[in-house]
């Protein structure tokens, strides 16, 4: 997802205009600054705001948001106790985990 910017006086002659700026975000940032609360500065709320309408007008930009967040989940997920992640521990003959 990208957002232009550019500015352009009203009400004087010549009138003025800045070049376009390109923000790219990806889907992951896009859904978390569309799902955050609004931020202060007329600018900034602007800006959030055309957020917000991209991403509810897409909802497969939030299914590819959900789906990469899940993915980067699952790689980064600690195995559970007992599943052979952890080792356990052998005390006189009597096992257990160490767990932190």
């Amino acid at each position: 997802m990208a957002v232009f910017l550019f500015a352009q006086t009203t009400g004087v002659r010549p009138r003025q205009k800045s070049s376009a700026r390109r923000i790219c975000f990806c889907p992951q940032c896009a859904v978390s600054l569309a799902m955050g609360p609004a931020p202060e500065g007329a600018l900034n709320l602007a800006a959030w705001q055309m957020i917000r309408d991209v991403v509810g007008a897409q909802p497969s930009l939030t299914e590819a948001a959900w789906e990469n967040l899940h993915a980067t989940a699952t790689e980064t997920m600690l195995p559970a106790t007992g599943t052979g992640g952890a080792q356990p521990i052998s005390r006189g003959g009597q096992s257990s985990y160490l767990e932190f």
